[in-house]
């Protein structure tokens, strides 16, 4: 029972999403099962045990990435159980976090980005009949025009859209609301498909933007297999392929083009300055070519002044 309140706690007030919520609850059903305890007992929250669980994961191939999501979740879950009377204090402070690798963000060259779209969009002209074709190339074309998140796509609505001021209305994480504004090119475009959506799915009650094959809402391994599916076979695509890579490419490519961190970080919908810093790096090779091409010592072999 102690577990299922806490549940409730994280769903309700701290309003995670449930991705996050299942991930939690995951984590500390593993840290009661690596304990042999079926019932969520807070008396074997103690900071050895934890210590204990975390070296048995990474002993056993998680990633130190993976077992510092795990001290996250059993962090929530002490700190929950302290404001119930259950805890004097939160064990898991005391635990030091692996350490991990810090990974950049992949991301697509801006040529492989036009091939798929130039691609898609000969593939829909010379089948103009099959809707999934324009459902499809549409979607990884707001995945990439707005940055959105999966999440964010699934939860879409036709209203969300406003033609008038070209831009989408997208409630995010924390049920933040922000306005992410869409250029006039790719606002006829939304036009045109939503009245092609409305042709294919006359009956849509909740108005969703997108709509599987039989026409229900999307859900999140709908869309990686829709974005997986089109961008295979593309020149320019390797490695993985999922709509969070088109979110980092969206973001280094606005930042090679000039965009300021700040205003990049309103579109991706950031909760701080440095969760978009890391695209910093990846714009490195950008930042290499514009000063090799500025630097007045890199031309004519060094022998500027001389």
């Amino acid at each position: 029972m102690l577990k299922e309140n806490f549940i409730r706690y994280l769903e309700v007030e701290r309003r995670f999403s449930p991705r996050t919520v299942r991930l939690y609850e995951e984590a500390v059903t593993a840290f009661y099962a690596f304990l042999e305890e079926p019932a969520a007992t807070p008396e074997l929250m103690t900071t050895q045990n934890v210590r204990s669980y975390v070296a048995y994961g990474l002993d056993t191939g998680h990633s130190a990435r993976t077992m510092n999501l795990h001290l996250s979740a059993l962090s929530t879950w002490a700190q929950w159980l302290l404001r119930q009377g259950l805890l004097e204090s939160n064990p898991v402070r005391k635990v030091p976090r692996p350490k991990q690798e810090k990974r950049l963000p992949q991301f697509y060259t801006e040529k492989a980005v036009n091939n798929y779209f130039d691609e898609s969009r000969r593939r829909v002209e010379e089948n103009p009949d099959d809707f999934r074709l324009l459902r499809n190339r549409m979607i990884l074309l707001v995945l990439y025009a707005t940055g959105m998140r999966r999440a964010e796509l699934c939860g879409l609505r036709i209203s969300d859209f406003d033609s008038g001021r070209q831009l989408f209305r997208v409630l995010g994480k924390g049920d933040k609301l922000r306005e992410i504004p869409v250029p006039a090119l790719i606002c006829q475009e939304i036009l045109l498909y939503l009245e092609k959506l409305g042709e294919a799915y006359p009956d849509n009650p909740q108005q969703m933007f997108f709509l599987t094959d039989k026409g229900a809402p999307l859900y999140l391994a709908f869309v990686d297999n829709v974005v997986r599916r089109e961008l295979s076979g593309v020149e320019g695509f390797t490695g993985k392929k999922s709509p969070h890579v088109l979110r980092h490419s969206l973001a280094t490519h606005l930042l090679n083009r000039g965009a300021d961190l700040s205003s990049i970080k309103e579109i991706l919908g950031h909760s701080s300055l440095a969760a978009t810093q890391v695209y910093t790096h990846n714009s490195f090779e950008q930042l290499k070519k514009t000063y090799l091409t500025a630097h007045p010592r890199a031309k004519n072999g060094g022998n500027n002044g001389n």
